[in-house]
């Protein structure tokens, strides 16, 4: 029995080696390798545009536009508030490590723009909220780069009091890239159980309402976009500090599942609606950091975003938001909603890892601020609601994390796949080797 399980495995071991060395084979040789396939394709759900036209565009202009506007001085600095006071259970010790700890800017660090009703929060070596994960942590240093305060008012579909400047302190997000930080486990676990199951449900087929899909789909969306640059910048060797992309884990938390892949595409799509939509707004914006060439590199680059005719020509209403709230439930329906999405940026208080907290805190405002666009504007199509400046940060800056999520799907989505099927045989090849390790000692203690 030993000997036919191990030619067996020996005639594997060939096969496996055979199709590795095909798929490493040497880039300089000759080799003619199948086109890769467009795996979505079609018109996104319950969007305006289809997925051949998004990732064309996306290439094509949103990305590199982007991509250069979020590393400008007005969108590289966002006020968060970065204490872990969570409000819907009790602290169990995970703001309690002390090895994590942020060196935190000196006053005289921040340009004088910042101080302006502005007192850096005090954070205390007792609530490092990292987990024990260096990588976790939020690195505090600012240059002088600055922007000037604009009207503070509070969102009304998030939780945090953006008015109230005690308790925060600027971030240069350019220095703390949204990437992989250790944070896993329990923790991590407890916060997406309280978003999907208390908050935002999935929603049952045949769903009527459209409005409680849409609340699904953008979390969903935004999680997925979350994983995928998790898994492209990895921590693959903690003691030789090496990243590099992680395709397995893409593949298991987002590729493998086509609604997650849906979703994602419909957040972005619905982000950058709300962009559009406040295309005057922003356009008049002002943008000052007291650099002049920057500022001005910061104008011309949201004008080509929100005034682009290769946009507007491919997919002029990427989300249609008019067929919401409507019938005698609408109002009801939007107060519900706003309501559980408020209790979802209030978990984002209770994230265990101080980098997570930080782009999680981004990204729901960024949403926050979308669906505050999209649904609550005049006729002009001009916010009924000012726009505060860290909610024009956090919207662009989530529609660059959106935009290269897509990228990151379209590019590799059929080459992560490839991966894991050639990658799959090896694994299981090495389980037979186990199998027949363990039956060899078995005969050995027989004996």
């Amino acid at each position: 029995m030993i000997t036919v399980l191990m030619a067996s495995a020996m005639t594997y071991d060939r096969r496996a080696s055979s199709s590795i060395t095909l798929f490493f084979k040497d880039h300089n040789s000759s080799c003619h390798c199948p086109k890769v396939s467009q795996k979505y394709t079609g018109i996104i759900e319950d969007c305006c545009c289809d997925f051949e036209t998004v990732d064309s565009i996306n290439g094509e202009v949103l990305h590199p536009l982007l991509k250069e506007l979020v590393a400008t001085p007005f969108f590289r600095y966002f006020k968060v508030k970065l204490g872990c006071r969570c409000p819907f259970w009790p602290e169990d010790g995970m703001c309690r490590l002390r090895d994590c700890s942020v060196c935190e800017c000196p006053e005289n660090e921040f340009p004088e723009p910042f101080k302006k009703n502005f007192h850096p929060a005090l954070i205390s070596t007792d609530f490092m909220c990292q987990e024990g994960k260096s990588q976790a942590s939020v690195d505090r240093t600012v240059d002088n780069g600055a922007f000037r305060g604009w009207v503070e008012t509070d969102n009304p579909w998030t939780n945090d009091d953006e008015t109230d400047n005690d308790d925060m302190t600027y971030v240069n997000l350019q220095i703390n890239p949204e990437r992989y930080t250790g944070y896993s486990g329990p923790s991590a676990r407890r916060i997406w159980d309280a978003v999907y199951t208390e908050n935002c449900p999935k929603y049952p087929e045949g769903e009527i309402f459209q409005e409680k899909k849409v609340l699904y789909k953008l979390i969903s969306g935004l999680h997925s976009s979350i994983s995928i640059h998790i898994g492209a910048e990895y921590l693959l060797h903690e003691l030789t500090n090496q990243w590099g992309e992680n395709p397995e884990l893409m593949n298991d938390r987002v590729l493998r599942y086509p609604d997650r892949v849906q979703n994602l595409y419909f957040t972005f799509l619905f982000v950058l609606r709300s962009v559009m939509k406040a295309a005057n707004y922003l356009e008049h914006a002002e943008y000052n950091t007291g650099n002049n060439e920057e500022d001005m590199k910061s104008h011309s680059l949201v004008k080509q975003l929100v005034h682009n005719s290769k946009l507007q020509a491919a997919c002029p209403l990427p989300f249609d938001e008019a067929k919401l709230w409507q019938g005698q439930s609408g109002p009801e329906l939007k107060q519900t909603i706003q309501m559980q999405f408020k209790n979802i940026s209030a978990l984002m208080d209770c994230v265990g890892c101080e980098k997570c907290r930080l782009w999680g805190k981004l990204q729901i405002l960024g949403l926050g601020t979308a669906l505050k666009i999209l649904f609550s504007v005049d006729d002009k199509n001009h916010p009924s609601e000012p726009l505060q400046r860290n909610e024009v940060i956090a919207l662009l800056n989530l529609l660059n994390r959106l935009s290269e999520s897509v990228k990151l799907v379209h590019e590799k989505a059929d080459m992560i796949e490839n991966v894991v099927h050639i990658v799959e045989p090896a694994s299981t090849k090495t389980s037979v080797w186990q199998s027949i390790n363990q039956i060899m000692r078995l005969g050995n203690s027989s004996t």
